[in-house]
């Protein structure tokens, strides 16, 4: 399995593969609500590759020069409990701090908190709404 920087256009058609796969297809997610204002241009993305084929990916972007947003966290399903989410989130972490960054910021699904805990991140009271979905913000010192 080969973790990736998608900085070429086929790379960051993979990471829209596998949010259309994981998450529209999935949870019947409309492809506006799916790719929304913040997959412009400067928009970064993580990708995780099984051969030729795209199977999990992380979306990155600034939210000021300290502050850096990652989400769209998603693996295919029949490639989950394999490490994959934490490869990804370790790869968009490390190329943020990269780029300077000194805090990873996520909005995590109620479900997936023991996860990016795991990981590091604290969760605060501020709860949001991602799309369909209820979240808590959760922030972590890179």
């Amino acid at each position: 399995m080969e973790i990736i920087r998608a900085t070429r256009l086929p790379q960051q058609a993979a990471a829209h593969y596998v949010r259309i796969q994981g998450m529209a297809r999935q949870h019947q997610i409309s492809l506006d609500e799916e790719f929304d204002e913040h997959d412009t241009a400067e928009t970064k993305y993580i990708v995780a590759m099984d051969n030729y084929l795209p199977v999990a990916t992380c979306r990155l972007y600034a939210i000021d020069e300290d502050h850096v947003m990652l989400g769209r966290i998603v693996v295919l399903q029949e490639y989950r409990h394999q490490g994959l989410g934490t490869r990804v989130v370790r790869a968009a972490e490390e190329w943020a701090k990269e780029l300077g960054f000194k805090v990873s910021v996520l909005e995590s699904r109620d479900d997936k908190l023991p996860f990016y805990e795991q990981m590091g991140y604290v969760a605060d009271e501020t709860r949001v709404s991602v799309g369909t979905f209820r979240c808590v913000h959760m922030e972590k010192r890179l």
